[in-house]
């Protein structure tokens, strides 16, 4: 097991695990747009879709997959659940994300609850948010 991969796997709590059509493009497209990092690759058999794929963002882990309709398990886009980004400076990561294509929901802005705040869908119907606390002097 390599280091990247065991370091992986010590990690606990809840790990999002996300699936789409085009896991393949996707992952490359979380690449470009969230700075991923791909940690393993696992492609179906049918060589055209993933069967697992395992990303660490901002140094978290992240799985995706396609989607398997002939085994019950089509695609439902992204509706109950955001992947929220923290880090400490959003705009960098608000203008990669929305230069590689996401599209823009609600505005990146200090909002009520003091951090800056804003969220995005990408091109695969999943929703994100990137918040970034508010630095007082």
């Amino acid at each position: 097991m390599s280091e990247d991969l065991a370091s992986v796997a010590a990690l606990k709590g809840v790990i999002p695990y996300i699936n789409v059509d085009g896991a393949m493009a996707a992952a490359d497209f979380y690449k470009r747009a969230f700075g991923a990092d791909e940690v393993m690759r696992m492609p179906a058999e049918d060589g055209k879709r993933l069967m697992h794929c395992l990303l660490r963002i901002n140094d978290g882990p992240m799985m995706l997959s396609d989607t398997f309709p002939e085994h019950g398990h089509g695609f439902q886009p992204s509706h109950s659940f955001t992947l929220q980004l923290v880090v400490e400076d959003a705009q960098p990561w608000w203008d990669r994300a929305v230069a590689a294509g996401c599209e823009i929901v609600t505005p990146l802005q200090v909002m009520f609850w003091g951090d800056r705040w804003g969220q995005l869908r990408d091109p695969y119907k999943v929703n994100w948010a990137i918040n970034a606390p508010v630095r007082k002097s």
